[in-house]
């Protein structure tokens, strides 16, 4: 369902991305692991088009935009494909959590208000944020502010959610939370691709990880497999080193 062929991106003279091929079937959940600074989150940005690519081809379900040339309204449609939950959350401050929910729907998918109400409600009351619908963003917890940010993501009933290290900006009594939603949309066969340092929770609910270092894709695999018996030298030491204990000397 989805499909990236020779995807490039640099910022400069540094090249962040380098030759990316990626393909994720329809319902797929795919995580992105490795060290800061290997591209995992440009090439998320690139998927819809937050970052423009230098080279490649991306397909989401039967849009197609070819880096070389392509117009306006290819770009659109691309975007259209999917939606991101961002590492921040990035809800609007001045409205609602509900508001958050109806604004892309009434200005986007042009729905009238009260449909777009009741779609909210409806979104807000699967991730478990119903009871604050009428709260503002700096009156909840980095939890519950993410949650509300997946239900925004949901409201556009995009191909494929994308999720930018969702948990890493949340109190560790919050993680769960938010893993416990992402985890009942792996089960409702929603296409997800996911940047991640969650290694537990990639391990048991993505189908396949894909292990980037420096710009590439160094390995992928069945998630526990690659977690459990890497194959290449970069993943196991990457591994390694979120699971050796520290020894501090004072």
């Amino acid at each position: 369902m989805i499909s990236v062929s020779h995807l490039s991106k640099r910022f400069g003279h540094h090249q962040v991305l380098k030759e990316i091929n990626l393909h994720v079937k329809q319902g797929e959940v795919v995580a992105i692991i490795g060290p800061s600074g290997s591209g995992k989150s440009t090439l998320l940005r690139c998927l819809n088009l937050l970052e423009k690519l230098n080279t490649g081809t991306i397909r989401i379900g039967d849009v197609i935009l070819d880096s070389e040339h392509y117009r306006h309204k290819e770009e659109v449609q691309l975007r259209k494909q999917s939606a991101m939950v961002f590492q921040h959350y990035n809800l609007f401050k001045n409205k609602t959590a509900i508001e958050n929910i109806t604004y892309p729907l009434i200005l986007g998918k042009k729905i009238n208000k009260n449909e777009a109400k009741q779609q909210a409600l409806t979104l807000l009351k699967r991730v478990g944020m119903l009871p604050y619908a009428d709260q503002y963003p700096i009156t909840l917890s980095g939890g519950q502010q993410q949650r509300v940010a997946i239900a925004r993501a949901l409201a556009v009933r995009p191909k494929v959610l994308l999720f930018d290290e969702p948990t890493s900006a949340l109190d560790p009594e919050r993680v769960h939370e938010v893993l416990q939603v992402m985890l009942q949309l792996a089960k409702e066969n929603i296409t997800m691709i996911i940047v991640t340092h969650e290694m537990e929770f990639a391990k048991y609910v993505a189908d396949r990880i894909i292990f980037m270092a420096n710009g590439v894709i160094v390995e992928e695999g069945y998630a526990k497999t690659l977690i459990e018996h890497p194959q290449n030298e970069l993943t196991q030491r990457f591994l390694r080193q979120l699971t050796d204990d520290i020894n501090f000397e004072i």
